[in-house]
C-alpha cells in the first residue's frame, strides 16, 4: 500500500494504482476525455492533467501511478489553465456545429467544454472536412475526431482486428482505415464496438431514419416492423423511460403512433433459427465423419465477417441457418403475407436491431430468398429508433402498452435470451435435449453457460454423448480461441460466437452514456423475461408449430432449406451503397 494526499485528503491505497483510481476512492472526479479503463490509458488529450509538489511538469492522471508520499493537487490554478487551454486547442480543430451532431447532449467533449466555461473560441477553426461514403454502416466524420486513439485501442485491444490506425504526419494527422481502404472492403467486422466508445459523433451508423420515414409516407408501402430481443432491454433509455417502465408494449405503441402497420418480435424467428440450428446440430452429431469440428453459431454478422477474413478454415464449421432476422425477413414477405391476405410486393420489412453490422447482413445477396426484392429492407439501430421518437415529438407519459400483431406476435423464453451471451446457446440445447429424449429438461438446466466472462467452457451430457461447448463473445477472444483450436489445444463440438462484449445487448447500435457498460445488467433484464414466460422452449412455441405444419414442413426440410439456410461462405463482403454518397462538406 502507498499512501497519498489528494487535494487535501489521505488515502492508501495499493501499489500500482493510478492517480484517477485513487482519486476516485474519495469521490474525487478528474476530468478526461480519451482515457478508457483497460482500453485506452495513453493520456492523449492531456484534459485529466493534474499537479503533485515537487514535480516541474503537469502529470496525466490516467497513467501516472501513485507513490508513497505524493501529495496531489487535481484542481490547482496551474492544472486548471492547463486543462483549459487543452480542451481550447482541441476545439480548434473540431467541428463544433453541435445542433447537426447525434452525440449534442450526450457528448464528453461538449460537456467539458461547458464546465470549463468556453463560450467564447480563443483559436480560429482548423477542423477539416468530411469525406466519407454516408451509407457505409459506419461513418467517420473526420471534422469531429478529437485524435482521442479510442477506436484505435478498442479495436486492437478488445476486437484485436486493428482496423483504425493514425495516418499522416504532423498537422496532417488524422485516423483513418488502415492500408487506405474503404471500411467495408476492408476486414472490419462493422461491430460498431468504435461508434459505441467513440466521446464525441465522430463515428456513427449510417443514418436511415430518412428512408423509412419515406416509407411510411408511400400509400403502396405496408410497413412492417420487427424488434429484436436486446432492443427491449435499451430502447428507454434515451427517451427518459426507466428500465422498469420501458416496457415492449409502450414500444410497440410507440410505433403504432408513427404509423407502423405491423409490428412483431424477432424473438419468434429466434425461436425458428433454434429449431433450424439445433436440428442442424444434431444431424451433424450423427454424421460426425461427414463435418469438421467444432459447429459454430453463425446468427451475428459480426462473427461471420470476422471468420471470412480471418479464420477463412473454419467457414464449413459455420451453421448454415439464417440470423432471426434474416429468417422473419424471408417469412414476412411469403408466408406472412399469405396469412395477412396482402401482395409482398407491397411489404416495406423494417427490421429494429442493436446491431450497425445488421445493416451490412440484410443488403448481403445470398440471403435474399423471398422473392419479393430484399428480405429485410431496411435496419434500424436501438439509437434511431430513440431520436425517430423524439422526432415525432411522442412524450414518454403518453406510451401505454400495446401487443404485438397477430400471427407472429409471441415468442419464447429461449428466443428473448438470443440477446446475450450464451443465450443462443442454451436455448439450442434446450430444445437439442428434448429432440434427442422426446422430454423437455428443467428449464435452467443448461444456465452453467451463462456469465460475462468472454470465454466460458462447459460439458454437458445429452443422451449420454457428452457435449463440450464454448461461449465466446469480443472479438479478441475469438482469435484466442481460434488459435487454440489451430494449435490443437482446444476442441469443442459447439460454439457460440458474439462478436459484442456481452453479446447483442451490447452491440454496436445500443444507447450509449460515456464510460458505462450496461451489457451485463442488460442481459439481466432478459434472463428476467425468460423466466417470467409462459413459454420457456423454442420447439413449444405454437406459432413456431404453426409454421412447420402449415408451411415449411420441417427442420431441415427442402423448403426451409430454401428459405432459412445461407452459405455464409458465399457472402459477398462489399456492401451495396449509392456511389453519389460522398459526405463531402463542414
Amino acid at each position: 500500500m502507498v499512501n497519498v494526499t489528494i487535494d487535501g485528503q489521505k488515502v492508501s491505497v495499493p501499489e500500482g494504482t493510478t492517480i484517477m483510481e485513487a482519486a476516485d476512492q474519495i469521490g474525487v472526479k478528474i476530468p478526461h476525455l480519451c482515457f478508457l479503463k483497460d482500453v485506452n490509458d495513453i493520456g492523449a488529450c492531456r484534459v485529466c492533467v493534474v499537479e503533485i509538489e515537487g514535480f516541474e511538469k503537469l502529470a496525466t492522471a490516467c497513467n501516472t501511478e501513485c507513490a508513497e508520499g505524493m501529495v496531489i493537487n487535481t484542481n490547482s490554478e496551474r492544472a486548471r489553465k492547463a486543462r483549459k487551454i487543452n480542451v481550447e486547442l482541441i476545439l480548434s480543430d473540431h467541428n463544433a456545429n453541435c445542433p447537426h451532431c447525434l452525440k449534442s447532449g450526450n457528448c464528453t467533449l461538449q460537456s467539458l467544454a461547458n464546465d470549463l466555461g468556453l463560450l467564447i473560441p480563443e483559436y480560429h477553426n482548423v477542423a477539416r472536412k468530411m469525406n466519407w461514403h454516408r451509407d457505409l454502416p459506419i461513418i467517420r466524420d473526420d471534422s469531429k475526431c478529437i485524435k482521442c486513439m479510442r477506436c484505435v485501442q478498442i479495436c486492437e485491444n478488445m476486437q484485436g482486428l486493428g482496423i483504425w490506425t493514425i495516418l499522416g504526419t504532423g498537422a496532417r494527422t488524422t485516423i483513418g482505415v488502415r492500408d487506405n481502404k474503404r471500411i467495408d472492403l476492408s476486414n472490419c467486422a462493422l461491430c460498431g464496438q468504435c461508434v459505441t466508445h467513440c466521446p464525441v459523433g465522430a463515428l456513427r451508423e449510417c443514418d436511415d431514419r430518412r428512408r423509412f420515414q419515406n416509407a411510411l409516407e408511400d400509400p403502396e408501402k405496408i410497413v412492417l416492423l420487427q424488434i429484436a430481443p436486446a432492443v427491449r432491454t435499451a430502447w428507454g433509455e434515451q427517451i427518459g423511460l426507466s428500465v422498469k417502465d420501458a416496457t415492449l408494449g409502450k414500444l410497440v405503441c410507440a410505433f403504432k403512433k408513427i404509423g407502423v402497420d405491423y409490428v412483431f418480435d424477432t424473438t419468434l424467428s429466434a425461436d425458428l433459427t433454434i429449431m433450424e440450428e439445433g436440428s442442424e446440430f444434431l444431424n451433424r452429431l450423427q454424421h460426425k465423419e461427414d463435418y469438421s469440428w467444432p459447429m459454430f453459431t453463425s446468427c451475428c454478422p459480426g462473427w461471420v465477417r470476422y471468420a471470412k477474413t480471418q479464420a477463412p478454415e473454419f467457414l464449413p464449421n459455420l451453421s448454415t441457418a439464417k440470423s432471426p432476422q434474416q429468417m422473419f425477413g424471408t417469412m414476412a414477405k411469403t408466408y406472412m403475407a399469405q396469412r395477412l391476405g396482402i401482395d409482398p410486393d407491397k411489404i416495406y420489412s423494417v427490421s429494429v436491431m442493436p446491431c450497425t453490422c445488421k445493416k451490412y447482413e440484410r443488403a448481403v445477396d445470398q440471403v435474399q430468398d423471398s422473392g419479393h426484392g430484399d428480405d429485410v429492407d431496411l435496419v434500424l439501430t436501438t439509437r434511431e429508433i430513440d431520436r425517430i421518437i423524439r422526432s415525432y415529438g411522442i412524450e414518454a407519459d403518453e406510451l401505454t402498452d400495446e401487443p404485438f400483431d397477430e400471427v407472429f406476435g409471441k415468442g419464447s423464453g429461449a428466443g428473448v435470451i438470443f440477446g446475450s451471451t450464451g443465450g443462443v446457446m442454451e436455448a439450442a440445447l434446450r430444445s437439442a435435449y428434448f429432440l434427442v429424449t422426446g422430454n423437455n429438461p428443467e428449464p435452467d438446466a443448461f444456465s452453467e453457460v451463462r456469465g460475462e466472462e468472454g470465454w466460458r467452457e462447459c460439458t454437458f451430457n445429452l443422451a449420454g454423448q457428452e457435449l463440450k461447448i464454448a461461449i465466446i463473445s469480443r472479438l479478441g477472444n475469438v482469435r484466442k480461441l481460434i488459435d487454440a483450436l489451430r494449435s490443437g489445444e482446444k476442441s469443442y463440438d459447439f460454439v457460440e460466437v458474439m462478436a459484442c462484449p456481452g453479446g447483442c445487448v451490447g452491440g454496436g447500435g445500443q444507447p450509449f452514456r460515456d464510460g458505462e457498460e450496461k451489457a451485463g445488467e442488460r442481459a439481466g433484464i432478459l434472463y428476467s423475461l425468460d423466466n417470467l414466460n409462459d413459454i420457456r422452449f423454442s420447439h413449444e412455441n405454437p406459432t413456431v408449430q404453426e409454421l412447420y405444419d402449415k408451411f415449411l414442413g420441417a427442420p431441415l426440410s427442402e423448403l426451409s432449406h430454401k428459405y432459412l439456410h445461407t452459405e455464409v461462405k458465399d457472402w459477398d463482403m462489399e456492401m451495396n451503397f449509392d456511389p453519389d454518397s460522398l459526405e463531402d462538406k463542414q
